[in-house]
């Protein structure tokens, strides 16, 4: 279905003329995604899809859990391109707001600056279809079971993230974004790629499976266990193989921007318009931890009867899996948790604060992937989900409120301070500034609200969903014996909180610095109110009657809900979570 629609997509780009078609575009990916999905789901009960069935020669695979996140980045990336789909404001008349008269009724006016019909998101008719190409890249990646389907997976979808953050081609912060991102990028692909040349010069193929098959053991029976080891021995290095993974799993942290390997995402969020970083940083995270979830498990999840104990002492004997390669991976948990609490603490800039607070949040994914337990993978599939679903929240909301500021204009408080010199493509991002949002909650207190809800959830306050996804992650640290590792998750969650509430108290608390704009205070536009291409009624327009879309407050009041009321609903995350861990440590 995918593929298909990009064939027909790039057919129609090729000969439109209109560059404002781009919301067109948006809707008819949104449609196919919609699409994808049902067939996804229709394909889920499948009677192979709890033991996983493999395809075009075992490149691909399928099973439950890639099945789930295949539905759950179709979800995802229909609410992102809602913010391309519909413009962010529209004009509304209480007298003519009941749903009969909705349908029956259509106000027709001329003012294409209160719809933004000229922002640049709705002149890029390629827009939509890099977003498809990324989909596609994500959902190979998940299913990928080859060293190459792997790295033609991932570099389809990086390569799409790479265009799409240049794609405002004239903003310079965007470019100098894209082309840091491609850079960083290329070198994190030349890891992967050498740890694949590694892995295959040692074992002499590029399936996971071979992979599989060589490190784990713990299924040969006692008599034969001499032999084997002597066989392993001559033809394969362990640590060998454990190398290549360390290279191979650097890439990776470089691909999700976890620590040391973080440098880039702090620059690139900031450069490049919000509505692109809001795909960047939600998205192209999922496909790559699930890829690693797998990857470690299978690779590190060895002696699992307990009746090969004679097996352990011979394999322990003979030197052989002493160290394993998911330490880079509680090292990366150790760093990202430290960093991006702390150097959270300095910023100014909101979209730079958004991106350290990814990488304190990736410190718990890391840890939960590294432990390696039932309860740490159910407390994995869980964060991740409940993580991506609050960052896209606190994205769409932050463009939200720059769509709201259309009415008003800062006050010239400071006369000597040039806040425009720090905001230098403040139309493709209206807000860049932590102090941007001063007393916002006297402009929109339900928009204020929901950021506060969504900035509480990223700190852990109960009963936020926020709070349920850290608390599995540290009762499984805590089980597995990583006390350590979970005193630092708790002491890095507090330091972060400072950063969070002190947006919060700008929010709440500090005098706004906005004021009614005076052109749009004395606004009067005409409208007709039309009915079966009829004038029916000439209205005036004024400034209360521009308020902001339906589709962004739908969206983010279904999400905000979600993060608010799932202490009402959890039985059914957890229970998905759980199931999936279940599959997957039972195949």
């Amino acid at each position: 279905m995918l593929i298909y629609s990009i064939l027909f997509l790039l057919s129609s780009n090729a000969v439109s003329l209109r560059r404002d078609k781009s919301i067109l575009y948006a809707r008819i990916v949104i449609t196919i995604l919609i699409c994808s999905f049902i067939l996804c789901s229709n394909s889920y009960y499948s009677d192979f899809h709890d033991k996983g069935l493999g395809f075009f020669g075992g490149f691909y695979q399928t099973s439950a859990l890639t099945h789930t996140f295949h539905l759950f980045i179709f979800v995802i990336t229909s609410l992102i391109l809602v913010l391309n789909a519909f413009y962010p404001r529209k004009v509304w008349s209480e007298k003519y707001s009941s749903l009969n008269k909705l349908v029956s009724y259509k106000l027709v006016y001329f003012n294409s600056f209160i719809l933004n019909k000229m922002s640049e998101q709705f002149r890029i008719i390629e827009y939509p279809l890099l977003i498809l190409f990324v989909v596609i890249g994500g959902v190979f990646l998940i299913s990928s079971s080859d060293l190459i389907s792997i790295f033609l997976s991932i570099e389809l979808q990086s390569y799409g993230l790479y265009i799409l953050c240049a794609v405002y081609r004239n903003s310079e912060q965007a470019t100098s974004g894209g082309l840091t991102y491609f850079l960083l990028g290329g070198l994190s692909s030349c890891f992967i790629l050498l740890a694949s040349g590694l892995l295959y010069g040692n074992s002499g193929n590029t399936s996971f499976d071979g992979l599989y098959v060589i490190n784990n053991i713990s299924n040969i029976s006692e008599n034969m266990v001499s032999n084997i080891l002597t066989s392993i021995n001559s033809l394969y290095d362990n640590y060998y193989i454990n190398f290549s993974l360390v290279i191979m799993s650097t890439g990776f942290l470089f691909k999700v921007s976890a620590a040391p390997f973080h440098f880039w995402s702090p620059d690139v969020y900031d450069a490049i318009p919000t509505i692109v970083t809001t795909f960047v940083a939600v998205f192209a995270k999922i496909s790559i931890f699930v890829l690693l979830l797998e990857l470690v498990h299978y690779t590190t999840n060895f002696y699992a009867s307990q009746a090969q104990g004679d097996i352990i002492n011979q394999v322990e004997n003979n030197s052989l899996f002493n160290y394993s390669w998911t330490f880079t991976l509680l090292l990366s948990s150790f760093l990202s948790l430290i960093i991006g609490a702390v150097l959270g603490l300095t910023q100014f800039r909101i979209k730079r604060l958004f991106a350290y607070s990814t990488i304190s949040h990736l410190g718990f994914i890391l840890l939960a992937l590294t432990i390696n337990s039932i309860e740490s993978i159910q407390s994995f599939i869980f964060y991740l989900m409940q993580y991506s679903i609050t960052n896209l929240n606190a994205f769409i909301i932050l463009l939200t409120v720059g769509y709201s500021l259309y009415l008003y204009v800062e006050k010239e408080n400071n006369p000597g301070e040039n806040k425009d010199s720090q905001m230098v493509d403040k139309n493709n991002s209206p807000i860049q500034l932590i102090s941007q949002m001063k007393g916002y909650f006297y402009i929109n207190p339900v928009l204020s609200i929901s950021l506060a809800i969504t900035l509480f959830s990223f700190v852990g306050v109960p009963p936020l969903i926020g709070f349920f996804a850290k608390q599995m992650v540290l009762s499984s640290a805590l089980d597995s014996g990583y006390v350590f590792m979970a005193l630092i998750a708790i002491l890095t969650s507090v330091i972060s909180a400072c950063y969070y509430l002190a947006v919060v108290k700008q929010i709440f608390f500090d005098k706004s610095d906005y004021t009614i704009n005076p052109v749009i205070e004395n606004l009067s536009l005409k409208a007709n109110i039309v009915r079966n291409t009829k004038v029916q009624e000439n209205i005036n327009i004024n400034a209360n009657n521009i308020t902001l879309s339906s589709s962004l407050t739908t969206v983010i009041s279904v999400l905000t809900l979600i993060i608010l009321l799932f202490i009402f609903i959890p039985q059914e995350w957890l229970s998905m979570a759980n199931i999936l861990a279940l599959i997957l440590f039972n195949c």
